[in-house]
C-alpha cells in the first residue's frame, strides 16, 4: 500500500463539527505513521431560501433562511495497513458526511 493515496472528503452543516472530525482523522493518521496533507478547506456552499410570511398579499413581508455546507479535503499520502485499520474503526460525529476514495 505504499504507492497509494487515500483522499477523504468531509461535508457538514456545522463548521465546528467538521473541524473536530478533521482533527480526529489527522491525529489518527499521524499516530499510525502516515503522512497527511491538509485539511484543505473548500468553498462553503450557501443555499438561500426566501419565504413569504404574509398569507395573501404584502410581498414586502419575507423571511430569508440560509444553509451553509462546509467542506474539507484530506490526503493521506503513504497509508500503512495500521493506518487503514485505525481509520476504519474511527467513529466520527453523526452530522458529518465522509467520502473516501483510493487513488
Amino acid at each position: 500500500m505504499q504507492s497509494q493515496k487515500i483522499r477523504i472528503r468531509l461535508k457538514a452543516f456545522d463548521h465546528r463539527l467538521i473541524d473536530a472530525s478533521t482533527q480526529e482523522i489527522v491525529d489518527t493518521a499521524k499516530r499510525t505513521g502516515a503522512q497527511v496533507r491538509g485539511p484543505i478547506p473548500l468553498p462553503t456552499r450557501k443555499e438561500r431560501y426566501t419565504v413569504l410570511i404574509s398569507p395573501h398579499v404584502n410581498k414586502d413581508a419575507r423571511d430569508q433562511y440560509e444553509i451553509r455546507t462546509h467542506k474539507r479535503v484530506l490526503d493521506i499520502v503513504e497509508p500503512t495497513e495500521k493506518t487503514v485499520d485505525a481509520l476504519m474503526k474511527l467513529d466520527l460525529a453523526a452530522g458529518v458526511e465522509v467520502q473516501i476514495s483510493l487513488g
